[in-house]
C-alpha cells in the first residue's frame, strides 16, 4: 500500500524550512495550517503581476479574471460540485451570517432550525440569532460524557416543520468525525436542507461533496494550506430559492448570490494552489491521470491514514493520565488529530509551558463554550489542545510526547 511521503511533503510548505521556526514543531493546525508553496507563489504572482480590476478587456486584467476562475472551477470538480455552486467569501464565519441572513428572510415564523452544541460558534450562533425572527429553534445536544452526536436523538427533533439541520463534520474540540451521509439522509428524508460545517474536517483531506449529499458544505482556505478565504458549496436547488443576499445586478449569477461585498482578487486567484498541490501530491504518490474529484479522494486517503497512525500513540500517552480528561474518543479511527484536553489548570497555562521545550500549540475555549460547558468543563479554564495535520512528523510526535511528559 501506499504511503505518505513525508519527506516529499514538508518540502512543499516553506515553512518548513524557515529558520525562525526551526525546532519548533506546531500543534496548533486546527486554527490555522501553514501555506503550501503554490498558493505563495500564484499569490505573489497576483500581486506582481495582475493586481488590477478582473475581467477588463486589456491582457493583465484578463489574466487576473481567468485565474480567479480556475481557483473556482478546479476546487469545484476537486469537491465534486458544479463550477457555480462554490462561493468565496471572507471567512466561513462570515459566509454562514451571510446564509443564516437568506435563510430568515425565506423561512415563516414557527418554521423550525436544527442546531447542536457541539458546534464552534460560528456554525451555531448566527442560526441562533433567527430565533429573533420567530424561527423555532431545537438543539441536538452532545453526550455530556463523550461528546457525540447521536442520530438517533436527531429523528426524535425532525418533523415537518424542520426546514434545516445545522452541524459540524467534526467538531474543533470534540474530534469525533461525525456520519454525514446518514444525518443527511435522515434530515431530507424528513423534507429539510442541510448544512454541513466542514472546517475542522477539510484540513485532513478534501471530500467529495456531491457523495456526501449535504445542500451546504463550508470550510476554510487558510486551515487548508491556502489564503485566508472562506469556501461555501451551496447546491443549485437550495441556491436558486434563497433570497439573494448580492448586489442586485449579481443576483442571476449563483455564485455570487451570497457574497454581499466584493471578492478578494488576489487570494480567490491564489486558491487555486490549493488545487495545484493536492494535484502535485497526486502525482509523486500515484501518478497516472484520474478525475480531480479521485485525486483528492485518493490524498484524501493517505493523509488520514498517516494522521491516524500518527495519532493513536498519542491518544495513548494522554488517556491514562490521572490530571488529564482526554475529549472526545480515545481511538484514532474515525476521529480528527485534534486533541482537546481538560486540566487541573487553565489550557492557556500549559500551552505557555509547551512553549518552552518548542511546541506550538494553544489553550482556550476556541469558540466552543457550549460544547465544554455541556461536557462539564469551564469554558473559562478551557482545554489545551494539540492539533495536527499530515505534513507532520514522527519526530515532531516524539517532541510533543518528550514535551508533555515535563509539564503534565
Amino acid at each position: 500500500m501506499t504511503q505518505l511521503d513525508t519527506a516529499w511533503v514538508r518540502a512543499q510548505f516553506p515553512a518548513f524550512a524557515e529558520p525562525s521556526l526551526q525546532g519548533q514543531a506546531f500543534f496548533e493546525n486546527a486554527g490555522g495550517s501553514y501555506t503550501c508553496r503554490p498558493v505563495i507563489d500564484r499569490l505573489t504572482r497576483y500581486y506582481t503581476q495582475r493586481k488590477v480590476q478582473p475581467y477588463a478587456p486589456y491582457a493583465a486584467s484578463q489574466l487576473a479574471g481567468a485565474e480567479m476562475d480556475e481557483a473556482r472551477q478546479r476546487l469545484a470538480a476537486m469537491l465534486g460540485v458544479e463550477t457555480d455552486e462554490l462561493s468565496f467569501g471572507p471567512s466561513t464565519t462570515q459566509n454562514t451570517y451571510v446564509l443564516a441572513q437568506a435563510f430568515g428572510q425565506m423561512l415563516e415564523p414557527g418554521e423550525a432550525i436544527i442546531v447542536t452544541n457541539q458546534d464552534h460558534e460560528a456554525n451555531t450562533g448566527p442560526w441562533r440569532r433567527l430565533a429573533e425572527r420567530g424561527i423555532e429553534l431545537r438543539e441536538w445536544c452532545i453526550d455530556p460524557e463523550t461528546g457525540r452526536l447521536n442520530p438517533d436523538d436527531l429523528e426524535n427533533l425532525l418533523d415537518d416543520k424542520v426546514r434545516l439541520v445545522c452541524f459540524p463534520h467534526c467538531s474543533n474540540v470534540v474530534g469525533q468525525v461525525n456520519p454525514v451521509v446518514e444525518i443527511t439522509a435522515l434530515a431530507h428524508a424528513a423534507g429539510a436542507f442541510v448544512c454541513v460545517d466542514g472546517v475542522s474536517y477539510a484540513p485532513h483531506g478534501f471530500v467529495d461533496v456531491g457523495a456526501l449529499g449535504p445542500d451546504i458544505y463550508l470550510f476554510s482556505a487558510y486551515k487548508t494550506f491556502g489564503p485566508h478565504q472562506g469556501l461555501m458549496v451551496v447546491r443549485r436547488a437550495l441556491g436558486a430559492l434563497l433570497p439573494n443576499q448580492g448586489h442586485v445586478f449579481n443576483g442571476g449569477t449563483l455564485y455570487k448570490r451570497f457574497t454581499p461585498a466584493g471578492p478578494d482578487h488576489a487570494q480567490i486567484a491564489a486558491c487555486a494552489g490549493m488545487a495545484d498541490y493536492i494535484d502535485e501530491a497526486y502525482r509523486h504518490h500515484i501518478g497516472g491521470d484520474a478525475p480531480p474529484v479521485a485525486r483528492a479522494g485518493a490524498m484524501h486517503d493517505l493523509m488520514r491514514a498517516h494522521e491516524t497512525a500518527l495519532l493513536q500513540p498519542l491518544l495513548d500517552a494522554v488517556k491514562s493520565r490521572n490530571s488529564v480528561r482526554l475529549i472526545g474518543p480515545a481511538t484514532a479511527e474515525n476521529r480528527a488529530p485534534t486533541v482537546a484536553l481538560a486540566l487541573n489548570r487553565p489550557g492557556e497555562e500549559v500551552a505557555a509551558d509547551l512553549a518552552q521545550h518548542g511546541i506550538m500549540a494553544g489553550g482556550g475555549d476556541f469558540y466552543a463554550g457550549r460544547a465544554l460547558g455541556a461536557m462539564g468543563v469551564d469554558p473559562a479554564k478551557g482545554v489545551l489542545r494539540l492539533s495536527f495535520t499530515h505534513y507532520t512528523s514522527a519526530a515532531e510526535m516524539d517532541q510533543l510526547l518528550t514535551a508533555l511528559d515535563k509539564v503534565l
